[in-house]
Parts: C-alpha cells; sequence; structure tokens
C-alpha cells in the first residue's frame, strides 16, 4: 500500500488517496463478512450495543491514514515504517490512561527506550528535522488507540461487523477531512485507477488478515511479525525509489525495535 502511495503522491494529495482508500475498503469489510457467513440485508443484526465506540474506532482510523499518507509522500518508507513501531508503546501509555492498567519497571523502560529511539530519528531542533516526522507517530497513536479500545467490546463480538463499522466510519471520516480541506483532481488515466483501486484492497485486505490473525493467535506471539515491516520498507524503498536512509535510522531504529521485544518479552512472561 505504501509504495502504491507513493507513485501516486506526484499527482494525487493525501487527502483524495486517503478518501479513496477508505470508501473502496468497505469492500473488503463486505467479503469478510461473506466469509464468516455473517452478510445479510437485515440491518438488525449488525447492530452492536457499544455502536459509538465502533464508529469512533473508524474516525480514529480516517485520522491515521491521512497521516499516514502525508508522511509517505515525504519521507523514506523505511523511516515511515521505523516510526510507526512506536504504536506497542502507545498501547501501553493508553491502557494506563483508559484501563487504569498497572505495568512494572520493565515495561516503563520500553516506554522511554523507544521514545528516545524515535526522538534520535525524528531529531528535533537539527537541520535535518521535518514536522513531516511527526505524521507517522500520531498515526501510531490513532492505529493505538483503535486497537487498544477493543478491550471494551465482548469477546462474542463479530471482528467481521466490528470490521464493517470502523471501514464505514472511517470512509465518512475520509470524506469529511477531503472535503474540508483539500481540492479534488481527475483521475488522469485507466493505470491510476487501477493503482488506486489496488492500493485500497492492499490496505483493506491487510487489515482484514490482522484483525483475523489477532482473534485466532495470542498477540504476543504474533507481535514479533510486525518487525519483518521494517526490512519490508526497506527493500522496497530501496528498489523502487533507491532510498537508502541507514543513517537516519541508526542507532534509534535499535532502541525502538528493542522497546517493542521488551513488551512484547513481558506479555509473555505474564501470560504464562
Amino acid at each position: 500500500m505504501a509504495v502504491h502511495v507513493r507513485f501516486l503522491s506526484s499527482r494525487y494529495n493525501p487527502q483524495e488517496l486517503s478518501l479513496y482508500r477508505n470508501v473502496l475498503g468497505v469492500i473488503p469489510a463486505i467479503i469478510y463478512l461473506a466469509y464468516e457467513r455473517q452478510l445479510t440485508l437485515r440491518l438488525i443484526e449488525y447492530r452492536l450495543i457499544k455502536w459509538r465506540l465502533a464508529l469512533g474506532r473508524g474516525l480514529l482510523i480516517a485520522v491515521a491514514q491521512l497521516m499516514l499518507y502525508s508522511a509517505l509522500m515525504q519521507l523514506e518508507l523505511a523511516t515511515v515504517s521505523a516510526l510507526g513501531q512506536t504504536i506497542a508503546i502507545f498501547v501501553v501509555l493508553l491502557a494506563i490512561v483508559l484501563y487504569a492498567e498497572r505495568i512494572g519497571v520493565w515495561r516503563w523502560s520500553a516506554v522511554i527506550i523507544g521514545l528516545l529511539g524515535a526522538i534520535m530519528i525524528i531529531r528535533p531542533g537539527s537541520d535535518v528535522f521535518t514536522w513531516h516526522a511527526l505524521f507517522p507517530i500520531g498515526a501510531a497513536f490513532c492505529y493505538a488507540a483503535s486497537t487498544v479500545t477493543l478491550r471494551s467490546f465482548d469477546n462474542n463480538v463479530s471482528s467481521a461487523v466490528l470490521f464493517l463499522y470502523s471501514a464505514v466510519a472511517s470512509a465518512l471520516g475520509a470524506l469529511i477531512l477531503a472535503v474540508g480541506s483539500a481540492s479534488f483532481s481527475p483521475i488522469y488515466n485507466y493505470t491510476d485507477f487501477l493503482i488506486i483501486l489496488s492500493m485500497s484492497f492492499f490496505g483493506g485486505f491487510g487489515v482484514v488478515f490482522l484483525m483475523f490473525a489477532f482473534r485466532n493467535a495470542p498477540s504476543s506471539v504474533l507481535a514479533p511479525f510486525s518487525y519483518f515491516g521494517l526490512i519490508n520498507a526497506f527493500l522496497l524503498g530501496w528498489i523502487f525509489f533507491g532510498e537508502f536512509p541507514i543513517q537516519k535510522l541508526f542507532p534509534g531504529i535499535i532502541l525502538i525495535v528493542a522497546a517493542g521485544l521488551i513488551i512484547i518479552w513481558r506479555e509473555r512472561k505474564i501470560c504464562i
């Protein structure tokens, strides 16, 4: 999805691409419902007690994607991916604020180490600092908030229905953000249309696979695989755009990864 956004960035603004992604992203939600055999025309079947929270999660995702797309248009793929790994830090902090979860010295240490790593990459006050570097962190915060609030739903609530609420709400949120802040460009050719369609499906089905995975396996088992995203982003940025931001990423990226691994290790130990 990130590569698609970069290819389109010279012709379309982030608000447009976020809108296309979220509107077309409703299609994977419908396919997920069909796969789970929950697709029906009876609207009462989609009723949720905490529907406001479900819609709120979708609005958070719309804001997150707008910030993510804005960052992808200005920063290297690997840099955006590295700063996005701060999501684990925000998950811990939001669990404290929203659910009064008590954490010990290990997870506090991870939070501090991860934040230091992010600061080393952003380098505030230096000549290389750019405000766009804050967008991936803002996106990570919004994604973390949407993830943590899943705890508020009962285990018997369907993942497919939750995803439908999020997809519809994020589409509406993206429409509001786009209409209020951007002018629209025509889609220039069929190639761009196919790239936009592909971008939306990659993003939409990526969320479907993540929700399915985290509903069927412990998060402590799945979390380490998120770091493959760093490798993928580095390789794709190098192959398609000639990016090689080694000096910008190190040593900050080591601290961010170390913080995430500490959190994962601590969660596993608690579960055991």
